[in-house]
């Protein structure tokens, strides 16, 4: 694999945004071929340990724990920064503007140097447990809604919780024609079959908590006080964070949405949006899989998108992405 450091006399603007995956993206043995490789994964690995108190690359190559919310995020959000640190080694063009799906979020500010990997370890993994505590196993569900409008969604989610009493709420905006849905089981269940009749299709999406609804409110509460205590900068490359999909302008804010986020929806939709209003027309996926990759392909038009979490994608990427930015003829 090639570094690339040349330079042309007249570089192009930079067009690429760099983004980081959520939950949903984990598997057993992820990255360990880039591992075998790049030791800088394995050191990544071993810092963020020392947010946490267990080993971060034993159980992202086992497996062991990965399905427990507590132990899958941090272990994805090390994953994300090991890409992140290994794609800048290699001569990776710095992003115009980075973005998070979810627990993403927390990545993209390690990455823009808002928070330092040993305080996002630890909070995402506060995040985990305190999103697992706010809800019983089971009590709660998430369904991913597919081709019906981001309105008509909305309206069924309305129309079952003004009836039921119960909570259920547009969770995650994906994509044109892709909304995930969360909240009470029953009432989870009910939108789906009404979206069902209304000519959509409901797939259940196997989780252990209904993230990104109101449920996650007392969890938000705690982790809102923690991150009060916590040290977070403004970033140094812009980040698009998922409540308003927005770039924040102050601090203050940056923290308001990270607790805004726990019991908001996910605007995706909205931040690949944001990014195309920069003039971003690439994306490079920073995490294992390319969950995020596939989500670009089903936007209008569609978004370029490299995933990096193997050597031939990781070689792919830079160069298009070098050929792109101009730094390679």
């Amino acid at each position: 694999m090639t570094a690339f450091n040349k330079t042309v006399a007249t570089p192009r603007p930079i067009r690429t945004a760099l983004v980081f995956p959520g939950q949903g993206s984990q598997k057993a043995g992820m990255l360990a071929e880039l591992a075998q490789q790049y030791p800088q994964i394995i050191q990544t690995f071993a810092e963020a340990s020392e947010g946490v108190s267990f080993d971060l690359w034993q159980i992202a190559q086992s497996g062991e724990g990965l399905d427990q919310t507590e132990f899958t995020q941090p272990v994805l959000l090390t994953s994300s920064i090991a890409l992140w640190r290994l794609w800048l080694d290699l001569g990776g063009v710095v992003p115009a503007a980075l973005a998070g799906h979810s627990l993403g979020e927390y990545s993209a500010l390690v990455a823009g140097g808002a928070l330092s990997l040993i305080d996002a370890v630890h909070l995402v993994n506060l995040r985990g447990q305190l999103m697992q505590k706010a809800v019983p196993q089971g009590a709660g569900a998430m369904v991913a809604v597919l081709g019906l409008s981001d309105e008509k969604v909305e309206e069924l989610c309305l129309s079952v919780s003004t009836e039921s009493g119960d909570i259920v709420d547009p969770a995650n905006y994906n994509a044109p024609g892709q909304v995930v849905i969360a909240g009470q089981a029953s009432a989870v269940q009910a939108v789906a079959a009404l979206a069902k009749e209304a000519g959509g299709k409901a797939i259940s999406i196997p989780v252990s908590v209904p993230s990104h609804c109101r449920l996650m409110q007392p969890a938000a509460e705690i982790l809102a006080e923690v991150l009060a205590q916590t040290t977070i900068h403004m970033p140094t490359i812009p980040v698009v964070q998922n409540v308003n999909a927005v770039i924040e302008a102050d601090l203050t804010q940056v923290k308001a949405a990270l607790t805004q986020q726990l019991y908001s929806p996910v605007r995706w939709t909205q931040s690949e949006q944001m990014l195309v209003s920069l003039g971003v027309s690439h994306l490079v996926e920073c995490g294992p899989n390319n969950v995020l990759s596939n989500l670009a392909k089903r936007m209008t038009p569609p978004l370029v998108s490299y995933p990096i979490d193997t050597r031939s994608r990781l070689d792919d990427a830079l160069t298009h992405i070098a050929v792109l930015e101009g730094k390679l003829a």
